[in-house]
């Protein structure tokens, strides 16, 4: 499935459930909570044909709006800059020992989330998992290399090419531990992304038949709650 429509309609869905959720259970008062959160990115991109790779290591920050709509579900809308991409391995192929090549490309994202959020716990402590669809759209790319015109990969063509496109969707999610105190809400959180779009064309006669993000994150987020 790689349709942008089926990510929004994924969304929806998730808004939905909480919602259909939160009106059959009048009793609950909702929680809204919203803060910022920053991280740690390691990525790849699962190339075909394969590109030897190494985690390329990149960074995150952003905009966290939460809303608990019922006990033990809520739903969480995120604004977020990333940074992803991709990092060669030379190491495995028949290079000369004193080359020491070095390829990474790394990609600047502005992406949103739409998570639904499952917590358990009590007052003080919850775990939690997020769970949703996201889109991102491409800010700049960069290259770091110092290959001077060789080509060590079977696979080469990737090193001149830049992305034909420039929207990205897929699903992401993982879990956390909340700790709530007086003066906020404090989240440790792992989280897997993997696109369901490619952001080189993959045609039957293009380079690639697939070539599209993997992002695993560590992220910690300060939420304040709000109309207490």
């Amino acid at each position: 499935m790689r349709k942008p429509g089926s990510v929004f309609l994924a969304g929806l869905l998730s808004f939905a459930v909480v919602s259909g959720s939160r009106a059959q259970n009048g009793g609950f008062r909702p929680e809204w909570a919203a803060g910022i959160a920053g991280g740690v990115n390691l990525s790849s991109v699962s190339f075909s044909p394969k590109v030897q790779e190494d985690l390329l290591r990149g960074y995150l920050g952003g905009l966290t709006l939460r809303r608990i709509t019922e006990k033990n579900l809520g739903l969480q809308v995120e604004l977020n800059f990333k940074q992803q991409g991709w990092k060669e391995n030379f190491d495995e192929l028949e290079v000369p020992e004193n080359a020491n090549y070095r390829f990474q490309r790394r990609m600047s994202y502005v992406e949103l989330p739409f998570m639904t959020h499952i917590y358990f716990g009590g007052d003080h402590t919850r775990f939690f998992v997020n769970l949703g669809p996201q889109i991102g759209f491409l800010l700049s790319e960069r290259t770091e290399e110092n290959l001077n015109g060789a080509t060590p990969q079977n696979r080469n063509e990737q090193h001149t090419m830049l992305a034909d496109k420039r929207f990205e969707w897929g699903i992401g999610g993982g879990p956390g531990l909340e700790l709530r105190t007086r003066i906020g809400y404090f989240l440790l959180e792992g989280r897997y992304y993997y696109s369901l779009s490619d952001f080189y064309n993959t045609r039957h006669q293009d380079v690639f038949s697939k070539a599209s993000s993997q992002v695993i994150s560590m992220r910690l987020t300060y939420l304040i709650p709000l109309f207490r």
